[in-house]
């Protein structure tokens, strides 16, 4: 697996999100120690999907976090581009319409999503500018996003701890409860490289989309962004 210097290449990450599968909800789980169950229920608020809606949950993995969209009557797409996850996802949920695709060339067409939501999966896209103009296109004008994403805790001294355990604590607990602890190693790299929340927000709204802000979770480690498609777009 390319290291997380953040040569991304596309088929190899899908790669490694195939190989991890059917266990990654349940390490992920294990990893965050349960907050991933909290940050779950921050998007799903911030989404505010209604019946009627058509929602593209991107990054969707095994449609964990596209059930809630689902269940509130709401029309929800999960995409990802791991076809394993695909699969995975299909069995446990045969309802949802899972559909592989690449988030720098969404199969989708202009201005179909009312919403568009990314959780941990915007930094592993090759650009994610181009990613988050494609989610400005499918998106109706007006319409919103919500990206969730590994961030900054904005506490130094916790944030040097919280290093610490990203580069030597999660590898020897994801060789226990993974199928392919690598690829952990590589997402950890690739969480510490990635934007701070000032960061993140210039990005999102250098792509196009207006009335940008975040919330922190957690202290910072994760952000999550929020941004609505101009009504001119």
């Amino acid at each position: 697996m390319t290291r997380a210097s953040l040569d991304k290449k596309p088929r190899d990450v899908a790669q490694m999100f195939d190989d991890v599968a059917e266990k990654y909800d349940l390490t992920n789980t294990v990893l965050s120690l349960g907050q991933d169950r909290f940050w779950r229920k921050a998007v799903t608020r911030a989404v505010d999907a209604r019946p009627g809606e058509r929602v593209l949950d991107l990054a969707a993995g095994t449609g964990t976090s596209s059930m809630p969209f689902h269940e509130a009557g709401a029309t929800v797409v999960p995409c990802d581009f791991s076809v394993g996850m695909l699969r995975e996802g299909k069995r446990r949920h045969p309802e949802l319409p899972f559909t592989a695709g690449d988030g720098m060339r969404l199969p989708f067409a202009d201005g179909v999503f009312d919403a568009v939501t990314i959780s941990f999966g915007l930094r592993n896209i090759a650009d994610p500018g181009v990613g988050l103009a494609e989610m400005l296109r499918v998106t109706r004008p007006g319409g919103r996003l919500v990206v969730c994403e590994f961030s900054h805790p904005t506490w130094k001294p916790f944030r040097t701890v919280y290093i610490e355990y990203l580069m030597k604590a999660l590898p020897p607990v994801a060789t226990k409860v993974s199928s392919n602890p690598e690829a952990y190693v590589y997402l950890a790299e690739s969480i510490r490289a990635w934007h701070d929340q000032p960061g993140l927000a210039a990005l999102v709204r250098d792509a196009g989309w207006e009335r940008v802000a975040w919330r922190d979770l957690s202290g910072g480690i994760v952000a999550m962004h929020r941004a609505f498609k101009p009504l001119d777009r």
